[in-house]
């Protein structure tokens, strides 16, 4: 073959290496076109099934209300169990004495004392201990479970130092915050209906709970008596009220989810019995388990609700809470990366792990203001080991964040100008107030402020979900009502709370009286 024929098959064949690469990188722009058209549709289509325009709301705040009415009306009337916590007398700033709280909601539980002065000195002295509870304990025997406990609580009464005194005649007294479901009979007793957060003591269901501790500091030679049995939500109202009058609701946003608020014993038809001296209950609502048609829900929130220990239970929780929003984003990352190649090939590992994410990963997602978004490429290496990403998917990533934590503060939001409503305070319409005929009354309980009391991580660390929430709240009742309405962070006030209540109901104010 001659020099030329060479030159011609060698120019022939860069040719063809040439056309075949060309084609090679035509044909990767077109998928990545492709993949990234369907990334977008998959996030224009979650955006549209998790939108909360106001006329929605609006049907969210009446069949809260609906939900309201018929869970007073009737035990089991209702998705929300609107308990009855009997609690007729909250704190009012006048309580006297030293009085001890035990807050046992998790792996750890918590014993407080607290030394009130009366409106003058109000909380003179406080002090905490955090004790964790062995893992053995936590599924052990139901005489295991409370002898720790009281064991904790003794050698904490033994430290009682200066600044901590009872007063003359007075009875050391408890607040027993118990954040498990419970069956309440009066103030201060209550038969566990089942255990959660990892306890597993088969005898203790349908037993008494603080006759249970009442009889395990007996055996302690603890002398306290159980003045009232909360949870953690009514806690937080009690102390809230410690501080302002005008506190009528208490909502916590954390790992899960719950409200309660002040209603008139004579609204509460299921009451029965003679109707409390002051008129009022402190009603815990449950409201994670309320459900509505109008709830904006998708097929990542049935899957997830299908995946999760409660199927069909809880479902506003499961749309509101830190514990399930970080992983509704991780549900969605993944389908981005099975159904739009969004990571490339294949679907990262640790995309599959159920809660990975964090609630507290999507707040800092969603706060990054960096120019290349440094906090969200953070944690797609740290979270999913995801090593190399674009700013264009990264700016789709937070927009995922903003419509999960958008939809779940809207949610929020609503649930509580629910309350309103149905309380009267809203300063809407007066035919859903709790039952009222004298409309004058009415109209002057709308213009009162009304305090909402607002305990959580969720609410606390994550602004942006916090600024929705509000957000939504003066949309739902104006401008001019909203100046009538707070919204208050109550930090860890539900222990506070117990001591609080503790006092409010005590055996020895009784008997001053």
């Amino acid at each position: 073959m001659g020099k030329a024929a060479v030159t011609i098959t060698i120019a022939c064949a860069a040719a063809t290496c040439a056309a075949v690469a060309a084609a090679f990188f035509v044909n990767r722009r077109l998928r990545q076109r492709t993949s990234w058209k369907r990334a977008q549709c998959i996030v224009d289509e979650f955006r549209g099934g998790c939108s909360t325009p106001l006329s929605r709301l609006r049907q969210i705040v009446d069949n809260m209300v609906v939900e309201m009415h018929a869970g007073l009306a009737i035990d089991g009337g209702s998705k929300l169990k609107m308990v009855l916590s009997y609690v007729d007398n909250l704190p009012t700033g006048n309580e006297e004495g030293l009085f001890y709280a035990l807050d046992l909601g998790g792996t750890n539980f918590r014993v407080l004392r607290v030394q009130l002065g009366g409106k003058e000195k109000r909380i003179m002295n406080q002090e905490y201990k955090e004790v964790s509870i062995p893992p053995k304990v936590m599924v052990g025997s139901n005489e295991d479970l409370f002898d720790f406990i009281a064991t904790e609580l003794a050698s904490f009464v033994a430290s009682e130092g200066e600044g901590f005194y009872l007063l003359p005649g007075q009875q050391r007294e408890l607040g027993f915050t118990f954040s498990f479901p419970v069956k309440q009979t009066s103030i201060n007793s209550g038969t566990l209906m089942k255990w959660t957060k990892g306890f597993a003591i088969a005898e203790t269901v349908g037993k008494d709970v603080v006759e249970e501790l009442q009889g395990a500091m007996h055996r302690s030679n603890v002398d306290m008596r159980v003045a009232a049995l909360v949870n953690d939500t009514v806690g937080t109202l009690a102390g809230g009220r410690y501080e302002d009058d005008d506190v009528m609701v208490a909502v916590i946003l954390g790992t899960g989810s719950n409200a309660c608020y002040v209603e008139r014993a004579d609204a509460i038809p299921k009451w029965r019995g003679p109707l409390p001296a002051s008129g009022s209950m402190v009603i815990n609502m449950e409201w994670g388990s309320f459900t509505s048609a109008h709830l904006p829900k998708t097929e990542v929130d049935d899957a997830l609700d299908a995946d999760s220990v409660n199927p069909c239970d809880q479902i506003f929780e499961k749309m509101i809470s830190g514990m399930y929003l970080g992983d509704i984003v991780r549900r969605v990352l993944w389908k981005l990366a099975a159904e739009a190649a969004f990571f490339g090939g294949k679907v990262p590992s640790r995309l599959e792990v159920p809660f990975i994410l964090r609630t507290p990963d999507v707040s800092a997602i969603h706060a990054d203001q960096s120019p290349d978004l440094k906090e969200v490429i953070r944690v797609l290496r740290v979270v999913f080991g995801i090593q190399s990403s674009t700013l264009q998917m990264r700016k789709m990533i937070v927009d995922v964040c903003d419509i999960v934590a958008e939809r779940g503060a809207r949610l929020a939001g609503a649930g509580i100008v629910g309350i309103l409503k149905k309380i009267g305070r809203d300063g809407g319409s007066l035919a859903n107030n709790g039952g009222l005929e004298n409309h004058s009354y009415a109209a002057a309980e709308e213009r009162k402020k009304t305090v909402v009391a607002m305990d959580g991580g969720l609410y606390e660390h994550y602004p942006k979900f916090r600024e929705y929430l509000k957000q939504s709240v003066v949309e739902l009742i104006g401008k001019e009502a909203a100046e009538h309405i707070e919204l208050r962070l109550s930090k860890d006030g539900s222990g506070i709370g117990a001591t609080l209540l503790a006092a409010s109901h005590s055996s020895f104010v009784a008997e001053q009286e």
